[in-house]
């Protein structure tokens, strides 16, 4: 407690001016836009990764509710190729 206590008092008014000035002295007043620029894009790329990877969470969550199919008919469909489709350079078929 006693550490985030020490962080806000760092953050006051005074600290905080001089903090800003020694950022200004140290880039510059030409790159401070540019470096405000991409902490903004990478906060705003942060925010869209995290709610992409809530919104897939949500959506795993909820494809979880589907019965599962049928053992018998997995095997089914796994053992009889379809004969529309073409035989790869890599298949089994084109060993014979």
């Amino acid at each position: 407690m006693s550490t985030l206590a020490s962080l806000t008092n760092l953050f006051s008014g005074g600290d905080l001016f001089l903090i800003l000035l020694v950022i200004l002295l140290l880039f510059g007043a030409k790159k401070l836009p540019e470096l405000a620029r991409g902490m903004g894009q990478a906060i705003k790329e942060f925010q869209k990764a995290k709610d992409e990877f809530s919104d897939e969470l949500h959506k795993a969550g909820q494809g979880d509710t589907k019965p599962a199919p049928p053992a018998s008919t997995i095997a089914q469909t796994a053992t009889r190729p379809d004969p529309n489709q073409a035989a790869t350079p890599g298949d089994k078929a084109d060993q014979v």
